[in-house]
């Protein structure tokens, strides 16, 4: 089992969904979870149901650069260091490509493509500092294996790919690995929509929508020393939907 004891994690989108189970279970690996989202009522409920010896609250709206800047220096003040990034916030606006508003499209890109680019900015200078970081971009499937009505959405994703890649080949002399983990369908709101587990996933090869601590766990892997020659990897946690349907 992974051993965070010690290390100062960020994770942006923490109120609910992937990034509160995130949270969640870092905590219970002995990090100190830095709860950051744009709802600060949220965060701090989440931080309070952890604990306040294992989390944190931040206001962190990954849309606005001052806010980042803030955030990471609030952490540096308080605990000294930041270990870990996890850029887990994300929108996702579905539409047919001949209707999509290119307002839409412009959101998705603020919070899912620029959300992750200011907040490597961010903390890369203490990172560097340290000579050690993990920063996990939390991607999609959808980045390689789109679903329909979905391109502006997976365009978004896909970029961040390659900016990940790019930033492990960059960063790598500076002690700082960058790596991605790209969920399949996990159930949450966002993948539900409100109207429970959708039927498609009782024929993929493990026969059910994930979970958020599967995420969690794949996270906790990147996050520690246990990874610690990996960057620029890729880990698909998506109980084999992008290979195809089960013979059921």
């Amino acid at each position: 089992m992974p051993d965070l004891k010690n290390y100062v994690v960020l994770v942006t989108g923490a109120n609910r969904g992937q990034g509160k189970g995130i949270a969640e279970h870092l905590a219970t690996l002995g990090a100190m979870v830095i709860v950051g989202a744009r709802n600060y009522v949220q965060a701090s409920e989440v931080a309070v149901s952890i604990g306040e010896k294992r989390a944190h609250p931040v206001q962190l709206d990954v849309t606005n650069t001052v806010q980042w800047q803030e955030a990471v220096k609030q952490i540096i003040d308080k605990f000294g260091h930041i270990d870990v990034l996890v850029n887990n916030a994300g929108i996702l606006i579905r539409g047919p490509l001949d209707n999509m508003e290119i307002e839409d499209y412009r959101e998705m890109i603020n919070v899912n493509q620029l959300g992750v680019f200011r907040g490597m900015q961010a903390v890369i200078p203490y990172m560097e500092k340290q000579k050690k970081g993990s920063i996990i971009n939390n991607v999609s499937v959808s980045s390689f294996a789109p679903i329909t009505h979905s391109s502006a959405y997976a365009a978004t994703k896909a970029a961040v790919v390659a900016m990940s890649k790019a930033a492990a080949v960059e960063l790598g002399n500076k002690g700082i690995r960058v790596n991605i983990i790209h969920p399949g369908g996990i159930e949450t709101d966002m993948a539900t929509e409100g109207g429970g587990v959708p039927a498609f996933y009782s024929t993929t090869p493990l026969g059910r929508i994930g979970q958020p601590v599967e995420i969690a766990k794949a996270v906790a892997f990147f996050a520690s020393d246990e990874s610690s020659y990996c960057t620029g990897a890729e880990l698909v946690v998506d109980g084999g939907a992008t290979l195809g349907a089960a013979d059921i």
